[in-house]
Parts: C-alpha cells; sequence; structure tokens
C-alpha cells in the first residue's frame, strides 16, 4: 500500500474508534436524561401502589436523585482526576445499574428513596464525566461536535422516558419503567470497559508510553489512533 493509502487508512481509522468512543461515552448523558424524565410517568402508580403517600414523600422520591447528583458532581471532579476518566465512567455506568434495579425492586418506599438516590449519583458523575472523556478523546476539529452529542443524548433520554411511560401506563409498570434504565447501563458499562483511558489523563500522570499508544505516536499499537497534533493544540 502507498504512503498515501496508509496515511488515508489511518485517518479512517482514527475517525472510526473517535466516532465509537463519543457514542459509547455519551449513553451516559442518554441516562442522565432518562432518569430524570422517567419519574414522570411512574410517579403516579407509585403513589397508588403505596398509598397513601403524602405530597411530602412525593416531594422526597423526586427531589432525591437531585440530592444524589449534587453528591455525585461535586465527588466526580476529584474522583476522575485521582482514578481516571475511564474508572470514572464505569463507576457511574455501576450506579446507574444498581440504582434502577434497587428502585425497580423496591418493597417500600424508603426503598424508593435510596434507589433513587442512587440514580442521582449517577446522573452527577455522569453530567462531569461524560463530557470530559469526549473532549479529551476528541481531535480539536470535531471536538465542539462531539461534546455536544452529550447534550443531545440527555434530551433524547429525557424524550424515551416519556416514550416508555406511555407504552407500560396501560399495566400500570412504573418498575419496568426504571428496569428498562439498566440495558443503557450495561451498554456504558461494557463499552467502558472496552475503550482507553484518557490521554490526557495518562499524560498527567507520567504514563506517557501508553498515552502515546493511544494518540498512535510513532511506533505505537494501531488499535486506538487519531491525529496527536490535532489533540494536543
Amino acid at each position: 500500500m502507498s504512503d498515501g493509502g496508509s496515511v488515508a487508512a489511518g485517518g479512517s481509522e482514527r475517525r472510526r474508534f473517535v466516532n465509537i468512543a463519543a457514542a459509547i461515552t455519551a449513553t451516559g448523558g442518554l441516562l442522565f436524561g432518562y432518569d430524570t424524565g422517567v419519574i414522570s410517568g411512574a410517579l403516579l402508580f407509585i403513589r397508588q401502589d403505596f398509598a397513601p403517600l403524602s405530597p411530602f414523600l412525593e416531594g422526597i422520591i423526586v427531589s432525591f436523585l437531585l440530592v444524589g447528583a449534587v453528591v455525585g458532581a461535586l465527588s466526580g471532579g476529584p474522583l476522575s482526576d485521582r482514578v481516571g476518566r475511564r474508572p470514572t465512567t464505569l463507576m457511574a455506568a455501576v450506579i446507574f445499574g444498581v440504582g434502577a434495579l434497587a428502585v425497580a425492586f423496591a418493597p417500600g418506599v424508603g426503598f424508593i428513596i435510596f434507589g433513587r438516590f442512587l440514580l442521582g449519583l449517577g446522573v452527577g458523575l455522569a453530567s462531569m464525566i461524560v463530557p470530559l472523556y469526549i473532549a479529551e478523546i476528541a481531535p480539536a476539529d470535531r471536538r465542539g461536535a462531539l461534546v455536544s452529542l452529550n447534550q443531545l443524548m440527555i434530551t433524547i433520554g429525557i424524550l424515551l422516558s416519556y416514550i416508555v411511560g406511555v407504552i407500560f401506563t396501560p399495566i400500570e409498570g412504573w418498575r419496568y419503567m426504571f428496569a428498562v434504565a439498566l440495558l443503557p447501563a450495561l451498554i456504558l458499562g461494557v463499552g467502558m470497559f472496552m475503550l482507553p483511558e484518557s490521554p490526557r489523563w495518562l499524560f498527567e500522570h507520567g504514563q506517557l508510553d501508553k498515552a502515546r499508544a493511544v494518540l498512535g505516536a510513532p511506533g505505537a499499537p494501531r488499535k486506538w489512533i487519531w491525529n496527536s497534533r490535532r489533540w494536543r493544540r
């Protein structure tokens, strides 16, 4: 193959990797939107199953996601700096999955509140780590477009939560509404398990060989590559 053909093939491979990495990571934005919106359709049936449910408890059920989101957002930055962007995203995926199961199988209101808090932790982590990871793996000329994918996925997640709510309304299946979030949580967790750490984090922590391998520097493995000069701008 000619040098020109090799460069073109490398550019195509780099572009494909960045697209896949951004799409997988943006699943965290989808979960952000879904878990924020799903309570709108579920609360009516939660109220019926656990009657009498006071307005105060209804407010607690709704708002505890935001309480968890505050904790997740505040802890996500220091955590990602310490252990890495990839492990933090994997942690968010696990929290999303556990939270969805906790609410879906909740035997009482207290467990629902606990599950909503866990989902909020995931939302807070995702709000910080998803755009950060995408920005650090994207080349400069595509960074803005790829980071905006996170916001698009948040709105799609909200829309999806309403659609799922309509689907399960005839059977009053509020538990199914929450359980559906387990699927994107699995996609996020499995997908991130296959992706590399952010090269910027690797550089900052002295792991230069690994960072060059992710960036596709000369002589590095071609599994994860894109234009390192653009990334450094």
